[in-house]
């Protein structure tokens, strides 16, 4: 006999592990739906700061998903590693943000929303080549390494019983405007209770091409990034430099990010932004010229207008929903965006409010 679990999600990055995960602990059964290997797209490449750069100059949006996933994370981090054996390497190292020319903004936005911040003495410079703007310290904020997360997510669901199809790509979607039916893939037909469409830069896409109304505005925007082989403690804490950071790993090795590309689907690397990170990094930490470069990735981020996500209620299909377009942002508002997202499935007081990321938002 089969069973149709009461949520299923297109999509198997960091966005719709967490809302699977979400829905599990609240005792849903849950199918996840992967074109691809679970979570190596986007959520395996980006670098797991957990907090948007500058966010004083972000939509007010992003920021409400942005707190509460930091008073998620400590607790997520302990149960994953409790339930899976797997460290996510959550780590509260902090952050250095060299320059700050809005810096009465940035003093503003920490004072509003209770982060620990402090000016950033010549202590901080003493191995960096950078020339400092009103320099802040924000203590507090952690990192996340993402394929560790995403590991420890899959397990965790896997324990759990969630049904998960990797390599299974989506054909048909049919529904009669006001209900999904079922959805047809390479792997076979599944029939629908609830259905969550959580694709990154792919859900425009699947929306075009299978439901055809309430399009969401998410586009592919390209980052290439660079990990060097350091050794432990060459590095202690994230540094941003203008718009680009060092995030030391606790193994020692430092990822140097990231490009911003406009280049529709295409995630090859470059030559051209390999040197460009590789001369960002050992310019403004030199001691990096001892090291190799020994990765080199692109992935694509899902941009929306103002960066902000789609967490959402179709406005006419009455099972179908939405959890998508977080661009750099996925793994720093993920847990909330799972929360807001289970909390309007079950009908539950959300812990943030849905209004800016409706679906039909103007």
């Amino acid at each position: 006999m089969t069973i149709t679990s009461d949520i299923t999600i297109i999509g198997g990055g960091i966005i719709g592990l967490l809302t699977a995960r979400e829905l599990i602990t609240a005792g849903a059964t849950v199918t996840v739906i992967e074109k691809n290997l679970l979570g190596q797209e986007s959520s395996w490449a980006g670098g797991g700061i957990l907090l948007p750069l500058y966010p004083w100059r972000q939509a007010d949006a992003i920021s409400r998903l942005v707190l509460q996933s930091l008073r998620l994370y400590p607790s997520l981090a302990a149960q994953l590693i409790s339930d899976t054996a797997i460290d996510p390497e959550w780590n509260p190292c902090g952050l250095l943000i060299t320059k700050n020319p809005d810096f009465a903004a940035a003093v503003d936005w920490c004072k509003d929303n209770n982060i620990d911040f402090q000016h950033a003495d010549n202590t901080f410079f003493s191995e960096l080549n950078t020339t400092p703007i009103n320099p802040l310290w924000l203590p507090t904020i952690a990192q996340a390494r993402n394929p560790r997360l995403v590991r420890s997510l899959k397990q965790y669901l896997i324990n759990h019983g969630c049904d998960l199809h990797e390599h299974c790509t989506v054909t048909a979607i049919s529904h009669d405007n006001k209900r999904i039916n079922a959805i047809t893939t390479s792997a076979g037909q599944f029939a629908i209770n609830e259905l969550v469409i959580s694709a990154g830069a792919w859900t425009k896409q699947l929306f075009q091409q299978f439901i055809g109304t309430n399009i969401p505005n998410i586009a592919p925007v390209k980052g290439q990034m660079v990990l060097f082989d350091a050794k432990p403690d060459t590095l202690r804490h994230i540094v941003l430099d203008n718009d680009q950071y060092l995030i030391p790993r606790l193994d020692g090795k430092i990822l140097a990010g990231s490009t911003v590309e406009h280049d529709d689907f295409n995630k090859t690397t470059s030559t051209t932004a390999h040197d460009q990170l590789a001369d960002f990094a050992r310019n403004l930490l030199p001691v990096l010229n001892d090291y190799p470069i020994i990765k080199h990735w692109a992935g694509l981020r899902p941009a929306t207008e103002h960066g902000v996500p789609y967490i959402s209620k179709h406005p006419t299909i009455d099972n179908l929903s939405i959890n998508a377009g977080h661009f750099r942002n996925g793994l720093v508002m993920g847990p909330a965006s799972a929360q807001l997202l289970v909390d309007l499935l079950l009908n539950r007081p959300t812990a943030v409010s849905p209004e800016p990321y409706r679906l039909d938002r103007k």
